[in-house]
């Protein structure tokens, strides 16, 4: 049995459809970087891929590829994000399926199923990033030139982003296990892309009954310490 690289358009056309994964995986900052200060306007940043071959040859990609007979599709989402991000995320899970007929409609027909994702720092440490250049982390809010309909994945993920963050403190998947509500709020902006009021965000996050106060508050500040707050799921 020949491989699919050796049938025409006409003949790849008549074949069912492929099945691949793509994941959108959010970090408050670059990993490869120096950590930058959280604000509305701040962005999110997301692993992308280079691609090195047609079609979109040299465009970057979500980190992804078609599914194997052996795994499941959250199996393959995790190993194609590792293998880009060089850290497994804190949370995965699967956002949307990408199957219109114009993504691939002069070849075989291609049908992706979209996870999104998050890290939080300690989700790297000890671990090795990979040096590769045609793999970087790129913030939200300049994003390259896009193949295939990645970009319209990435909205999707940020739309789920912020949907969660309306219903719940997501936040603390992009936290260290303690922290004080001016850095809960900050990630709350940095995810909404807007200034929220800290007395209000207080009294909301406290009445969430979410959260509790850890005992111990910061150390080495000028002002009156701050308190540190957990989440109560994350402790159980």
């Amino acid at each position: 049995m020949f491989g699919l690289q050796r049938l025409n358009v006409a003949e790849r056309q008549r074949l069912g459809p492929m099945v691949a994964v793509s994941t959108v995986a959010f970090a408050l900052h670059n990993p490869t970087g120096t950590p930058t200060e959280l604000h509305a306007d701040a962005g999110l940043w997301i692993p992308l891929v280079r691609r090195v071959r047609d079609p979109f040859y040299g465009a970057w990609a979500l980190p992804g590829g078609p599914t194997q007979w052996n795994q499941t599709l959250g199996e393959t989402a995790r190993e194609t994000l590792v293998a880009a991000s060089g850290a497994t995320p804190n949370y995965l899970e699967q956002l949307y399926a990408f199957g219109s007929v114009e993504r691939s409609a002069d070849a075989q027909r291609m049908v992706t199923i979209a996870y999104w994702a998050q890290f939080r720092p300690q989700d790297f440490a000890g671990t090795e990033l990979p040096d590769d250049p045609n793999i970087a982390w790129w913030n939200t809010r300049e994003l390259p030139e896009l193949a295939f309909d990645h970009a319209e994945i990435i909205r999707a993920g940020i739309t789920r982003l912020q949907k969660r963050a309306e219903q719940t403190l997501i936040a603390h998947r992009f936290l260290d296990e303690s922290f004080t509500l001016t850095q809960l709020r900050r990630v709350h902006e940095a995810i909404g892309g807007k200034g929220l009021d800290p007395a209000n965000f207080r009294r909301q996050a406290l009445a969430s009954g979410e959260l509790e106060a850890t005992g111990t508050t910061e150390a080495g500040t000028k002002h009156r310490p701050a308190k540190y707050y957990r989440f109560i799921s994350e402790k159980e």
